[in-house]
């Protein structure tokens, strides 16, 4: 990842979520209710899913861009495959 900007931007948002992760992981240690957990966790992964809503922006604009603005086709090829194939797993 080239822009120094986003990455710094994903880190604080991990170094967030990992917090939270932890909280809940406490909430659990301390016999917390169960649906609060559970609602803690979604915040979680909700928050991870905005990380990965961030990095494919960037990757679409970046990465993809590039390779379809080249004559390099296995290239081209490579990342349409990469899409694809997180596409299919978050369709899991």
């Amino acid at each position: 990842m080239k822009n120094t900007t986003l990455k710094k931007k994903l880190i604080n948002r991990m170094s967030r979520l990992i917090g939270h992760a932890q909280s809940n992981k406490k909430l659990i240690e301390d016999d917390a209710y169960c649906f609060d957990v559970i609602n803690q966790n979604l915040a979680v992964i909700s928050a991870l899913h905005k990380v990965n809503q961030e990095l494919l922006h960037n990757h679409l604009h970046a990465c993809v861009k590039s390779a379809m603005q080249s004559d390099n086709k296995k290239k081209q090829e490579e990342v349409i495959d990469e899409i694809m194939q997180i596409y299919k797993k978050t369709k899991k």
